[in-house]
């Protein structure tokens, strides 16, 4: 990367890890995988709904605690650096030999995705407050003894709705896909780009993987195709019946395309015969949020509800299909639960942890909750209107909280709208909390 070398040069050399010839699992995260990542080094990056990063030396994380909301986009263009976007509308850099991150660049909604422009030292991020931000200067300056990046966004307006990918081609084309069902690529000077639409597909598309040669999408839908990038003509089809299509990843000098759906499915799509080479189920339940090919090709990096990433060597993955043998899933079978652990595992799990003492998940631990005033387990960043809150939580305040929904029982707290209509749901997962969250357990 030309345009980083000022700053790549700060930077000391970092550890490769192994290359991953076995299945793989990267534990340590406090909430589902949302995003994956792999630097040029070989170490492998994700992001959680945990407000973290993880950065993988072998098994162990470094982690990055920037973000104030979920983390739902990383990427790591180089060794030790690490960019990443949240559900808090903010894009921050990350270099791994400073404690603080610097802020990119901040949208007015979630950001849902990142790219970079290797050649020309771009960086675009989209959103979904409708726009993508592209930033072509870099200039590192120096203050207080600490790398400063400064950052000029070109803000880019033509989608209709929330843009949830973009892209640049090799030789430098920029591309995004949006809930308005469009693709549009982005031509022009810099700070007068236009955009035209290439692709009109009729749902919101959420995917998207560019090459000079053609682009391939995923679709709300499950629509799953390859067009031309310059005109958007159809070259393939390979949609099957699930849907939506939530991740993707290529790999070129191997030609594999990978495809993971909300139905826990990872596609491996041949490149160069166009062809389906494998079909992996690679959860039994929940879907396939992150997916990132190792840089040799040898290993798929995936990641879903679960608290843990996943790497499957491609050559063995029907090995680890969990249609066959049972194993690798990202979420235990409902129905092997009563309705009260249900319920905690649908509403709560992703946030909260049962167990006494630090967590790495998004909210505070629920051990102890029952008599406890509201925003005061200690250590946890809690928002202002929890802070000093008079709310004691017991039965009735519980079943108030589902009933109405935090956005309506605490309005602008942290807690993401989540309601429990059916008061025998409400009633049995107070009974669960109960039984599991004493003082004494």
């Amino acid at each position: 990367m030309r345009g980083l070398a000022p700053l790549i040069s700060l930077l000391a050399l970092w550890v490769t890890p192994a290359v991953a010839q076995d299945f793989t699992t990267l534990k340590g995260h406090g909430g589902p995988i949302m995003d994956i990542a792999v630097a040029p080094d070989g170490t492998v990056v994700t992001a959680s709904f945990d407000n973290s990063v993880g950065v993988w030396d072998g098994l162990l994380p470094t982690w990055l605690e920037g973000h104030d909301a979920a983390v739902v986009a990383v990427a790591s263009p180089e060794p030790r650096v690490v960019v990443s976007g949240g559900d808090d509308f903010r894009v921050l850099l990350n270099l791994l030999d400073q404690t603080d991150p610097i802020k990119v660049t901040e949208h007015k909604g979630k950001v849902s995705d990142i790219a970079f422009d290797t050649e020309t030292n771009r960086i675009a991020t989209a959103s979904w407050d409708g726009t993508i931000h592209l930033l072509s200067r870099v200039k590192v300056l120096r203050k207080s003894g600490g790398p400063l990046i400064e950052l000029q966004p070109e803000i880019l307006a033509g989608h209709a709705t929330g843009v949830n990918a973009v892209a640049f081609a090799p030789s430098g084309g920029l591309f995004s896909a949006s809930s308005d069902g469009t693709i549009r690529v982005w031509e022009g000077r810099t700070n007068a780009l236009t955009s035209r639409p290439i692709v009109k597909h009729g749902f919101g598309i959420n995917k998207l993987i560019v090459t000079d040669a053609w682009l391939a999408y995923g679709a709300v839908d499950g629509g799953t195709r390859i067009v031309n990038p310059e005109t958007g003509n159809q070259i393939a089809d390979f949609t099957l019946d699930r849907r939506p299509i939530l991740s993707m990843a290529y790999h070129a000098d191997t030609h594999q395309l990978a495809v993971g759906d909300g139905q826990g499915y990872i596609m491996m799509i041949d490149t160069a015969a166009w062809k389906i080479s494998r079909d992996f189920r690679a959860t039994r339940n929940g879907p396939v949020w992150a997916l990132a090919f190792s840089n040799e090709g040898q290993t798929i990096w995936a990641g879903g509800l679960d608290d843990v990433a996943y790497g499957w060597p491609v050559a063995s993955l029907d090995e680890y299909d969990p249609a066959i043998n049972g194993e690798r899933s990202f979420l235990q079978a409902a129905d092997t639960m009563p309705n009260g652990e249900r319920q905690f595992m649908r509403k709560c799990s992703i946030c909260h942890a049962l167990e006494a003492g630090p967590s790495r998940k998004a909210g505070p631990t629920m051990h102890g909750v029952f008599g406890r005033r509201a925003g005061t387990v200690p250590g946890y960043s809690y928002s202002d209107t929890l802070d000093g809150s008079p709310i004691i939580w017991d039965e009735a305040t519980i079943d108030a909280l589902f009933d109405q929904g935090p956005d309506h029982y605490i309005p602008g707290s942290k807690m993401p709208m989540q309601v429990i209509a059916k008061p025998q749901d409400r009633a049995d997962l107070i009974t669960f909390l109960k039984d599991n969250t004493s003082q004494g357990d």
